[in-house]
């Protein structure tokens, strides 16, 4: 899962860098206002590519990382049915 997470962020990112490369190179010669729209959208791109690539899937088991508190970790062990962890 990790993999896939990683494809799509470098596949986002590349967009990015080829929508601003095409904004300025290309499109700025016919359309000026078309090259800044090219650009607000890739502006928006890596933002959303790094909540991408930091998402936990379902398979994740971060609920299973201890927190740290012994106490606690003990109540929610307790509560799955699980051996202490040591």
């Amino acid at each position: 899962m990790y993999a896939r997470r990683r494809h799509v962020y470098f596949a986002m990112m590349g967009t990015c860098i080829v929508l601003f490369v095409l904004a300025w190179g290309v499109v700025r010669i016919w359309s000026v206002p078309a090259a800044v729209g090219l650009c607000v959208v890739a502006m928006l791109i890596p933002p959303l590519a790094a909540i991408v690539a930091n998402r936990r899937g379902p398979e994740d088991p971060w609920w299973d990382d201890p927190s740290g508190d012994t106490k606690s970790d003990e109540c929610w062990d307790e509560l799955d049915g699980r051996k202490r962890r040591r």
